[in-house]
């Protein structure tokens, strides 16, 4: 079962120094298969920033570890307007990846990302048709049994920002992108921005999502934090299973809580509890 360690929302430029060095010792003894990061690499999209990214990446992949990324809101330039509208992720191209829509194949496991991130949009993010196509494309490719897992910095679904119960913005074209994955079948939708981790059924957020299992990451290592501390996801997934175990700082060290496992029943993705109740429900 491939191992997915999944981090989010860096924001090199107002980081914490201590919880990019914990992040990456926590990586190393996961021993994961995958490294996914769901953008927002940067606080404002500056050169300097970028480049503190650019060192995070390659001691990760020098040290062994597989990375998959996408951008966020912040990776393009806020205040520097010609460069949000003309070449918006020149600098993300450079220092993380020339691919906006990475793709990588895992035993058991394939894993998608699709760029969210828009100049004119400022925070919030979009999707269009000829992505929703590629993701269609993308997974119609994988082997039979294969656990279809898509990577967005924007959370498809409008989710809590804060512990008022706030809602931040649904993903532009939500319709679209919902129809389709629910079409296509994926089994799980990695997000962040929000900096709040939590875990969710697709179809409990919005009736026609399906069956897919939400799981959004909250900070790994801003100091822009949202009511809850800096965490990340260590994920072990297949096409029937999900253990998704939460580890949060405590000030000191990131610490795991009990993981959480999901089974999949014929509506989509449970809590193993609940999934074996109702297998042992009479007809």
């Amino acid at each position: 079962m491939p191992r997915i360690v999944h981090l989010s929302d860096l924001h090199f430029g107002a980081h914490d120094p201590r919880l990019v060095q914990a992040v990456e010792q926590e990586v190393d003894q996961a021993e994961a298969d995958l490294v996914v990061i769901s953008g927002d690499f940067t606080q404002r999209a500056r050169t300097e920033q970028f480049q503190e990214a650019c060192q995070f990446l390659e001691r990760l992949r020098d040290a062994g570890h597989e990375v998959l990324a996408v951008p966020g809101n912040h990776d393009v330039p806020l205040y520097d307007v010609l460069r949000r509208f003309l070449s918006p992720l020149t600098r993300y191209k450079r220092f993380v990846d020339d691919m906006l829509c990475p793709f990588h194949q895992l035993p058991g496991a394939a894993v998608l990302g699709i760029n969210t991130a828009r100049s004119l949009t400022i925070k919030d993010g979009r999707i269009n048709r000829e992505q929703i196509e590629f993701i269609q494309e993308s997974f119609s490719k994988v082997p039979a049994g294969t656990a279809k897992v898509l990577v967005t910095h924007h959370p498809l679904f409008a989710l809590p920002v804060d512990d008022s119960g706030v809602l931040g913005e649904a993903i532009g074209r939500q319709e679209l992108a919902l129809d389709a994955i629910n079409r296509i079948g994926v089994d799980l939708l990695l997000a962040g921005h929000n900096h709040r981790a939590s875990t969710h059924r697709a179809s409990d957020l919005v009736t026609r999502a399906g069956g897919a299992l939400v799981i959004q990451a909250g900070t790994a290592t801003s100091v822009r934090l949202r009511e809850e501390e800096q965490s990340f996801n260590i994920l072990d997934v297949d096409a029937e299973t999900v253990s998704a175990s939460l580890k949060r700082w405590t000030g000191e060290r990131f610490e795991a809580g009990e993981p959480t496992q999901f089974h999949k029943a014929g509506d989509g993705w449970r809590k193993s509890s609940q999934a074996e109740a109702d297998a042992a429900a009479p007809a």
